[in-house]
């Protein structure tokens, strides 16, 4: 069990703020198809440029193993 939370773009596109994800996923590309095939265009379109905080650690590698906390944050705009 993980939880997902998801932050701006992310949270519109899932219609949550965060969520338990009981699927079972060992890894961040896992998690990445699950949440285009739940979500659809919308999250497919935040994950190609957004990243994943996965236990405090920003990754975009998809074989970093998922934690018990997964942010998903849209690309940030700024310096």
């Amino acid at each position: 069990m993980t939880v997902v939370r998801y932050f701006a773009a992310a949270a519109e596109a899932s219609g949550c703020d965060e969520e338990i994800w009981d699927e079972p996923v060992a890894t961040v590309g896992e998690l990445r198809a699950g949440l285009v095939a739940r979500y659809g265009e919308p999250m497919s379109r935040v994950l190609s440029t957004g990243s994943f905080l996965v236990d405090g650690m920003v990754s975009r590698d998809p074989s970093r193993a998922v934690g018990e906390r997964v942010d998903v944050l849209p690309p940030f705009a700024g310096g």
